[in-house]
């Protein structure tokens, strides 16, 4: 690992010139003492390192100097995917190897190249969680992700949505981010399944490899697997009149089926009022859901659903005008 670091350090400074020690700290994950350590290590070694001292000061390289050590290591060149997602990266074990890839790949660009990329860096970035909800705790993401990259037979035990326990043998396939949820498809009783990886509370490697499925394809076979979860999931679809700003609130409290529904909306009648047909979940999750919308809809059908919603209406009305209140 110092090694690494060190490596980091001499190309933070041949990419970006004059550094003083805090700034290095913070790009290296490590403490000023730290950096005056390797500062030390590297001048050791024959890197010629310069200390300006003054407001003005920090360190940097002697003028003229570059270093030839910029060729990506496997796991270098393989953690590039992530190179637009640091913190997914951190999640998977590969922050500090993404790192060094990004700070090699500087140093090899010319001059121009490299202020192009850091121009980009600067102005785009991308953040993979979903709003206002905190990430799920993934203690045993690296293990899976290495079993993955590994083709490594696991021993895993997870906790299913219902609370039950299982424990069971699986071939890691590929590691998802959706949402800013971790999943795992993994191969179980000859088909591939998908896990969340928040459930496992514990994930063993077996010390036995597998064979990938042939033509085992990640990108389509979660597609597939989402569409068909998406199908069992919305069981009816509900009938709406729904006002200006339900139709606001549409997609952003349903996402894709209320984007879809929007768009095949009927015409507005004399207040904006427009009737859409939105895919919904079992009645009582429906009904759940569509009280978000307070006032703002009406659900036309079908009939089972919109007494099932008239009578959870009633149940809060009896509630809230209680004359007694806790």
């Amino acid at each position: 690992m110092r090694a690494d670091r060190l490596l980091s350090l001499l190309l933070l400074l041949q990419n970006r010139g004059r550094m003083t020690a805090p700034e290095l700290a913070a790009e290296l994950e490590v403490s000023v003492r730290t950096v005056y350590r390797d500062v030390e290590a590297l001048g050791a070694a024959g890197v010629p390192v310069r200390a300006d001292r003054g407001p003005a000061g920090g360190f940097r390289l002697m003028d003229g100097y570059r270093t030839r050590l910029t060729g990506l290591t496997d796991a270098e060149a393989g953690s590039l995917f992530l190179a637009g997602a640091p913190g997914p990266a951190r999640d998977l074990g590969l922050g500090a190897v993404l790192t060094t890839a990004r700070l090699k790949l500087e140093a090899a660009l010319p001059a121009a190249g490299a202020d192009r990329a850091r121009l980009v860096q600067d102005r785009f970035h991308l953040d993979a969680p979903a709003w206002f909800r905190d990430a799920d705790p993934v203690p045993h993401l690296a293990a899976a992700a290495r079993a993955v990259w590994e083709q490594r037979v696991v021993r895993a035990e997870y906790r299913r949505w219902s609370g039950e326990l299982r424990r069971r043998e699986l071939h890691p396939l590929g590691i998802v981010l959706k949402g800013g949820i971790w999943y795992l498809v993994a191969g179980a009783d000859g088909s591939p399944r998908t896990y969340r990886v928040s459930r496992f509370l514990a994930v063993e490697e077996t010390g036995a490899a597998f064979e990938r499925p042939p033509g085992f394809d990640l990108a389509a076979h979660w597609e597939a697997s989402s569409r068909r979860l998406e199908a069992a999931l919305h069981q009816d679809t509900a009938r709406l009149r729904i006002s200006p700003r339900a139709q606001r609130l549409l997609p952003m409290q349903f996402g894709t089926p209320g984007a879809r529904a929007l768009e095949g909306a009927g015409p507005p009648d004399g207040e904006g009022w427009v009737e859409v047909a939105l895919p919904v979940e079992s009645r009582a999750v429906a009904v759940g859901d569509l009280l978000r919308l307070g006032t703002e809809a009406e659900v036309l059908g079908p009939p089972e659903l919109r007494a099932a919603l008239a009578e959870a209406v009633r149940e809060l009305a009896a509630r809230y005008t209680e004359t007694s209140a806790p």
